[in-house]
């Protein structure tokens, strides 16, 4: 073989490798999706949420945003973050196990949900832009049967995304939180790490 035939050869083999390569990734991102949802503030009790145009839960991308926003009140006042959540379940109200769960995860550590929102750092002690912005994303196995999605947000005191999981309710097609798999420790805040 010559020279030029041992080139076309290698040629050959690379633009196949590009093309498998451009397959594979198309073929990665097919189901990928993300949504930047938007809110002019965090509703500080169930009729302010009541009142956001997310709060018709028709979209599993506001729902998730919304549940996030209701977990930020829980510093500020368990009860008012408890209605906005129970309202964001729909027919399946949070259990005392439930809000054991969130006394556990959130008492002294309010900065975890407001990380996902756009802004936010430990170096800035988490404060957010406002108006919130908070990407919640889906990929090829978010859909776990017909009516659940599994969604992902990003903590920005996180290595890797934390997970919303809703239901739709076909009968009005609405999404209703169904788990809230985002509350796990992240970094501190500058102003509270000892270490820094």
């Amino acid at each position: 073989m010559g020279l030029f035939d041992s080139l076309k050869t290698k040629a050959v083999h690379e633009v196949g490798n590009a093309v498998r390569g451009a397959v594979g990734t198309a073929a990665q991102n097919a189901g990928n999706y993300s949504q930047t949802v938007t809110l002019q503030a965090l509703p500080q009790n169930l009729a302010e949420m009541q009142a956001m145009p997310q709060a018709d839960l028709q979209s599993p991308y506001g729902t998730a945003a919304l549940t996030i926003a209701a977990l930020c009140r829980y510093g500020e006042s368990v009860d008012d973050c408890v209605q906005m959540l129970d309202f964001l379940r729909g027919p399946r109200p949070l259990s005392p196990m439930d809000k054991q769960f969130l006394r556990d995860r959130l008492v002294g550590k309010a900065y975890v949900p407001i990380s996902y929102f756009e802004g936010t750092s430990p170096q800035n002690d988490y404060t957010p832009s406002v108006p919130y912005r908070i990407t919640v994303k889906k990929n090829p196995y978010s859909e776990q049967g017909e009516d659940f999605l599994t969604l992902y947000v990003h903590s920005s005191g996180a290595d890797s995304d934390r997970i919303v999981e809703v239901r739709r309710k076909p009968s009005t097609g609405q999404w209703f939180l169904w788990e809230a798999k985002c509350l796990s420790d992240i970094r501190v805040p500058v102003s509270a790490d000892p270490w820094a």
